[in-house]
């Protein structure tokens, strides 16, 4: 599948959040939070690139509802598709500065209004009516069925309409709950979509490809890369519509990433002595960053390259949600040089 210039990109997902819980917080009072959830910090940085981009998600039917969708509205992202039902916010609590993956996460997400979409309940080719792209991420179908049931309509749909799909592989133990296994889900997504961002751990959670590596330490940069390009064969091998893969390596003092595209092979620049002020939302970010760079028909060196730098420029920013420049992306980039 060719990937077209001038995209109109749709994200679907939940809006949640955040609390940043700090050692203090019960004393003080206070706890710093923030809007965000994966598919909203992606669709937050392409607006801020000054890509089009519209978003999709259920929020409660109350003024906080309201003042979520008023709140999105200002970052540039369209709206319109937004509608409302229920009377709850997802929420997650995690300690400032620690991973999303941490075991100290606390997700708050029964019962959301997000949470209890159906089946049917979204007109998906009025939906997808002025989109050219679509994306969506594992951490939608991991809340429960019906979720994963609408996930599924979703890239139905869109795949019909010649739409292109990209999913983000972020992979959450603690969401998936319901009974079903990660591996038995997502491969049924995953079969219409046509890029795919990850890395080699989360391919082997959600989609029982097994990881060439058990963990990344001790282990060469040209070791992972290797690694990388043996897990891309196996997505490739496996799922005849996926023409673009990227897979991350954030490793304790570096960052890099690779890309395969039209059957060739890329890595970025290594990043050394990279900042992590804020983990959240790195990933999203690096997702942004890689349907930028197509979106711009950039040269697959300079996509992964711009995915990388922008996913290390969030890593030393507070919050979910990304508020660099291109310029400043750019200068990251060039400092890595």
């Amino acid at each position: 599948m060719t990937l077209l210039q001038n995209h109109k990109i749709f994200c679907f997902g939940e809006v949640l959040l955040r609390f940043a819980l700090k050692d203090s917080w019960v004393s003080d009072s206070s706890i710093p939070y923030y809007i965000g959830g994966a598919e909203l910090n992606v669709a937050t940085a392409l607006a801020l690139w000054g890509i089009p981009v519209n978003y999709l998600t259920t929020l409660p039917e109350n003024y906080i509802g309201k003042d979520i969708s008023n709140q999105i509205k200002q970052r540039g992202i369209n709206t319109d598709k937004v509608f409302y039902s229920g009377n709850r916010l997802g929420v997650y609590y995690l300690p400032y500065g620690t991973e999303v993956k941490n075991n100290g996460v606390v997700y708050d997400r029964d019962f959301s209004s997000f949470s209890q979409l159906t089946p049917g309940m979204i007109d998906w080719d009025k939906v997808f009516e002025d989109c050219t792209w679509f994306h969506f991420s594992a951490i939608s179908p991991a809340l429960n069925k019906n979720i994963a049931l609408i996930c599924k309509e979703a890239v139905t749909a869109a795949s019909a309409k010649g739409i292109t799909i990209s999913v983000d592989l972020n992979y959450r133990n603690k969401l998936w709950k319901y009974g079903e296994l990660p591996d038995v889900i997502m491969p049924d997504l995953v079969r219409n979509c046509n890029v795919i961002m990850g890395n080699i751990w989360a391919v082997e959670s959600l989609l029982g490809i097994s990881a060439p590596l058990s963990d990344s330490k001790n282990v060469s940069h040209s070791e992972l890369k290797e690694a990388a390009l043996i897990s891309i064969e196996k997505i490739q091998e496996k799922y005849e519509k996926v023409c673009t893969i990227a897979l991350t390596y954030r490793l304790e003092e570096s960052y890099f990433g690779v890309l395969q595209k039209e059957n060739t092979f890329f890595a970025s620049n290594i990043f050394e002595n990279i900042t992590v002020t804020d983990s959240v939302g790195s990933g999203d970010c690096f997702m942004a960053g890689l349907i930028y760079g197509i979106y711009n028909n950039l040269p697959s060196q300079d996509i992964i390259n711009f995915a990388a730098a922008a996913a290390v420029g969030k890593l030393a920013e507070p919050g979910d949600a990304t508020k660099q420049s291109v310029e400043q992306i750019k200068r990251i980039l060039n400092d890595a040089r």
